[in-house]
């Protein structure tokens, strides 16, 4: 299996080396490059190989937690943690919280939506930081 998969990533590489010079020259416009044979076929392989990517680190993923409750149970309970930093991150969230030039060009739900972002972004790095600085300052006190 190993050669096997040695052979099919050197045959994937040589089309992708053959690809690469075959595609459109620098002073060609953009639109008419984009449109090119060579470049359609880099973008197929470069979808190709991010979806193997993709399954093969699901595959792996969840053979690991079905094959260890324990990594289950842990999985599980970050997963619900951060489903409910979105949902407390969606209900901050506004959604009239931009001037009025920025807000003609989306609409509310938008603007919640980003805001929401926004706010997960900032429970999570609280809590990332949290989780560096307080064994530090527990072991501290601990001495």
């Amino acid at each position: 299996m190993h050669k096997i998969l040695k052979i099919i990533l050197v045959v994937v590489g040589l089309i992708a080396a053959g690809l690469w010079f075959m595609l459109p020259e620098g002073d060609m416009p953009a639109a008419q490059a984009a449109q090119s044979g060579p470049m359609n076929a880099m973008f197929i392989l470069t979808y190709l190989l991010l979806a193997v990517g993709i399954i093969a680190s699901l595959m792996f993923t969840l053979k690991n937690l079905i094959s260890n409750p324990k990594g289950l149970k842990k999985t599980l309970f970050v997963a619900v943690g951060l489903l409910l930093v979105v949902a407390i991150s969606y209900v901050m969230s506004s959604g009239t919280d931009v001037s009025d030039d920025f807000m003609a060009m989306s609409d509310e739900s938008t603007v919640k939506k980003i805001g929401m972002g926004l706010n997960v972004f900032f429970i999570l790095t609280a809590v990332a930081v949290a989780a560096i600085i307080l064994p530090g300052i527990k072991k501290l006190f601990n001495k």
